[in-house]
C-alpha cells in the first residue's frame, strides 16, 4: 500500500516537472506572443462594455491641430500626445482600440491634422497612413503675391505664415537658375505671375520653399516650351507674355475675351500707343480702402507716379502686376486678330465689354 501510494507522488511529481519544462519552453518559445494574446483579450473585453465611449469626439473644435507621431513612438506616448492636445478623453482606452484591432504596430511617423471632432477610432485610422494627410489651398487667376500671402495666413492648415512665403518668392529672394532662365526672369525680379493659379493638395510637412516649387513647376508643366518659342517669334519673352497676360486677367471677367482683350494691347503695343490700362494703376497703389484693387479715379491715371502705371509710360510695365492662368497667358502669345485699339465695359452688367478702332467709336460706346 505505501509503495503504491509512493509510485503515485512520484508520478505526480514527474507530471508536474514534466509540465514546468513544457510550458518553461513554450513561454521562451512563445512568451511574447502568449503576452500580447492575454493584453489583446483584455482590451477587447474592455472595448466590448465602452462601445458609446469609443464613439464619443473629445470636444466640438473643428480646427485642425498638427500632430505629429515621431519614429518610434509607443502608442502610450501618442496617446499621451493626444490628450494633451485635448484630441482624445481617455488615454487607455486609445491604447486598449490600438491593441484590440492590431492598430498598435501600424501607426506611422509622419505629420497629421487631426480635430476634436473625431472619434478615438477615426484617430487610430488616420494614424496608420501619413501619406494621406494632405490638405487643399487654392489660388484664383489674378492674385497678386500679396493675395496669395493673405491666404496663406487665412488657412489653418498651414505650418508657416504668409511672410515666410512672401521671403521666397519676393523681389530679391534666391530663384532656381533654371527657372529663372526658363521664365526669363531679369535679376532680383519676384515670382510675380508664375505662381500658377489653381487648386492644390499640398502635404502636412509643406514648406514656404517646398509651395514655390510646385507652384513654378506647375506654370511650367502646363505653359510648357512651344509657346515660349512662339513668343520668342514674335519679339516676346515668356518674361513679356506674362506681364501682359497679368494685365489681361485682371481687365477680364469672361475668359472668352482674353484673345480679344490682348489683341487690343498687342495693337497698341505694336502701334506705340500706351496701354492705359487700369490695373496698372491699382497694382502700384497696393492695399487702399480693404483691398489690394481698390476702385480708382481719373485723376489718378496721372497723380499715380510709378513705373507701373501704364498711363504715364509706354510699353509694358517692369514685370507682371498678378498671377494669371492658362487662358490668359495663352491668349497673351495668341491674341485674336483685329483692328481694336479701345474696349469698355459695355452698359449691361454682364461684365462683358464692347471694342472699338477709333477713339470716337470708343467714346461713343460710353453709357
Amino acid at each position: 500500500m505505501g509503495r503504491t501510494i509512493r509510485l503515485i507522488i512520484l508520478g505526480i511529481f514527474v507530471l508536474g516537472f514534466a509540465t514546468l519544462i513544457v510550458s518553461g519552453v513554450v513561454f521562451i518559445l512563445w512568451g511574447d506572443d502568449i503576452v500580447d494574446f492575454a493584453q489583446v483579450a483584455l482590451a477587447r473585453i474592455t472595448l466590448s462594455t465602452r462601445e458609446n465611449d469609443l464613439l464619443l469626439p473629445a470636444g466640438a473644435d473643428d480646427t485642425p491641430v498638427r500632430f505629429v507621431v515621431e519614429l518610434g513612438d509607443t502608442p502610450k506616448v501618442i496617446a499621451d500626445r493626444l490628450a494633451s492636445w485635448a484630441l482624445i478623453r481617455d488615454e487607455q482606452l486609445f491604447v486598449d482600440y490600438l491593441r484590440a484591432n492590431d492598430l498598435d504596430t501600424q501607426i506611422e511617423a509622419g505629420t497629421y491634422f487631426l480635430y476634436q471632432t473625431q472619434t478615438i477610432p477615426q484617430i487610430a485610422l488616420a494614424l496608420t497612413d501619413s501619406g494621406s494627410s494632405q490638405f487643399p489651398f487654392r489660388i484664383l487667376e489674378g492674385w497678386r503675391l500679396e493675395e496669395i500671402a493673405a491666404a496663406i495666413d487665412d488657412n489653418p492648415y498651414f505650418p508657416f505664415s504668409g511672410a515666410d512665403f512672401l521671403a521666397v518668392v519676393g523681389p530679391g529672394a534666391a530663384i532656381d537658375p533654371d527657372f529663372a532662365a526658363y521664365a526669363g526672369l531679369p535679376v532680383g525680379a519676384s515670382l510675380e505671375g508664375f505662381l500658377f493659379p489653381d487648386t492644390y493638395q499640398l502635404p502636412a510637412v509643406i514648406t514656404p520653399v517646398m509651395l514655390r516649387d510646385i507652384l513654378t513647376q506647375t506654370f511650367r508643366e502646363r505653359v510648357g516650351t512651344q509657346l515660349v518659342a512662339d513668343g520668342a517669334a514674335d519679339g516676346f519673352s515668356l518674361y513679356d507674355i506674362v506681364t501682359l497676360a497679368s494685365i489681361v486677367q485682371r481687365e477680364a471677367i469672361h475668359p472668352d475675351e482674353h484673345p480679344l482683350i490682348a489683341s487690343v494691347y498687342r495693337n497698341r503695343l505694336a502701334n506705340g500707343i500706351k496701354l492705359d490700362a487700369d490695373p496698372t494703376i491699382q497694382y502700384a497703389i497696393g492695399y487702399r480702402d480693404g483691398r489690394w484693387w481698390p476702385g480708382i479715379s481719373a485723376a489718378e491715371y496721372t497723380s499715380v507716379v510709378s513705373t507701373y502705371n501704364t498711363y504715364l509710360n509706354y510699353g509694358l510695365p517692369p514685370g507682371p502686376i498678378s498671377n494669371p492662368g492658362l487662358s490668359a497667358i495663352r491668349a497673351a502669345a495668341y491674341p485674336a486678330e483685329s483692328s481694336y485699339f479701345y474696349f469698355r465695359a459695355d452698359c449691361s452688367p454682364d461684365g462683358y465689354h464692347t471694342f472699338s478702332t477709333t477713339y470716337e467709336e470708343h467714346l461713343g460706346n460710353g453709357c
